[in-house]
């Protein structure tokens, strides 16, 4: 069989794979393999990509030993192989195993030792020490320390309240009343409930506690970057977030973004992930702080955002990035930062008309809307079957159920009911 020049391999069935793999058809006309444990909806009835399903795929030996009977087959057909992790376990899986893959992968991965550091909000934090990056006013609390942590702080109301990783299987598996992503609170008697309701449930992970910067979705920040098998940062690209999503499980993910133009906070990012030998993808959180002007860092995650599909309106195509590098070994010595104004929505326009409450930005989001400056991560033109169609119309205007249902004003502090 005559050798192909390469094949992407995306680890994943939701919207973030699917972008993905948009982005390789787009740019190479090529069709990529999806792996996973079971199709979801952003990727059922869709032609663009092959998949296939292994059951229990996120465990690690039958995700070492599956990957890498399938990496064994393609390298007989392809000359070379990029993978790309769509979520948080697939991330510390590829990192964990990597020495059994690379013979195989043209791509590198964070080393597993680093990876672990980044994604212990304490270790982090010490980074950004280290490195010059703002971080809240934070509190990283032992499950024997959760009862009694405010009692003598000097934190003040409100505040915000996560587990340390709120991906990690303990977390995703415990169950209890009123369990979020993550918590805001007003009140010492809140936090009590939630804190009794999550012991009851048996996760005793760490918790993170954090002043509440002020401002609402819009006052938020998020980088995407691609850092070369070299160790160096090849591009950045920076959004604001002008609404999130508010159901419990996904509170906090980004429901719209306009990409935006910071040369210097994309450079501080950069330097940062240099001074760490950082490869591969990663997407920082961020809050803009208006009463110090600073920029605060939440966290990193080392794969693509969830949402980082805006990077396409921005002008530049990540997957590519990572091609151009780890495939075509075509060195960039400069950073580049896109410029471009573009929105990014996951919801309908009606959602966006009546949650974001910036009138100036409101008005933006129409007007691009009404230039065409949109793009929407699942809505392929190459790619709608009359079955793909309705289910994806049905998947998108869901939210206006689910904003009605969970949406609060955090700007003025209330909680939902």
């Amino acid at each position: 069989m005559e050798n192909k020049k390469f094949l992407p391999i995306i680890l994943g069935s939701d919207e973030n794979a699917y972008g993905n793999a948009r982005l390789f058809v787009e740019q190479y006309n090529i069709r990529p393999l999806l792996i996973c444990t079971a199709r979801l909806i952003p990727t059922l009835n869709s032609r663009l990509f092959d998949i296939i399903e292994i059951k229990g795929f996120n465990s690690d030996e039958i995700f070492r030993c599956e990957l890498l009977k399938i990496l064994k087959e393609k390298k007989e057909i392809y000359e070379n192989i990029v993978v790309v992790p769509c979520s948080d376990y697939y991330t510390h899986l590829l990192s964990k195993y990597a020495s059994d893959f690379e013979e195989y992968i043209n791509n590198k991965f964070v080393k597993y030792e680093l990876l672990s550091k980044l994604d212990t909000k304490d270790e982090f934090y010490r980074l950004c020490d280290k490195y010059g990056i703002d971080y809240p006013k934070t509190m990283i609390v032992s499950p024997e320390e959760r009862e009694t942590a405010l009692d003598n702080s000097d934190f003040s109301y409100p505040i915000v309240v996560k587990p340390e990783n709120s991906n990690a299987t303990e977390y995703l598996k415990c169950k209890f009343e009123g369990k979020k992503k993550v918590f805001f609170f007003d009140t010492i008697e809140e936090y009590d409930t939630i804190i009794k309701n999550m012991k009851s449930s048996g996760y005793f992970g760490k918790l993170i506690i954090q002043e509440f910067i002020p401002g609402g979705d819009d006052s938020m920040r998020v980088v995407n970057t691609y850092s070369g098998n070299d160790g160096k940062t090849r591009v950045a690209s920076l959004g604001q977030p002008v609404l999130e999503e508010y159901s419990p499980s996904s509170l906090g993910n980004y429901a719209a973004i306009i990409s935006r133009s910071d040369e210097e906070l994309c450079k501080k990012v950069a330097s940062f992930l240099d001074e760490l030998g950082y490869v591969g993808f990663a997407n920082f959180d961020m809050k803009y702080d208006s009463r110090s002007g600073k920029y605060m860092a939440f966290e990193i995650n080392c794969r693509p955002g969830r949402s980082s599909f805006y990077v396409r309106g921005a002008g530049l195509n990540l997957m590519a990035a990572m091609v151009e590098d780890a495939v075509f070994g075509k060195v960039q010595e400069e950073l580049v930062c896109t410029d471009k104004t573009a929105l990014w929505t996951a919801v309908p326009r009606i959602v966006l008309k009546k949650y974001v409450k910036n009138k100036a930005l409101k008005k933006e989001i129409l007007s691009l809307w009404k230039k065409k400056a949109l793009s929407r991560t699942l809505f392929c033109r190459e790619d709608m079957s009359l079955k793909r169609m309705i289910r994806i119309n049905r998947y998108f205007y869901s939210y206006c159920k689910n904003y009605a249902k969970y949406y609060f004003d955090k700007e003025k502090e209330q909680q939902p009911k």
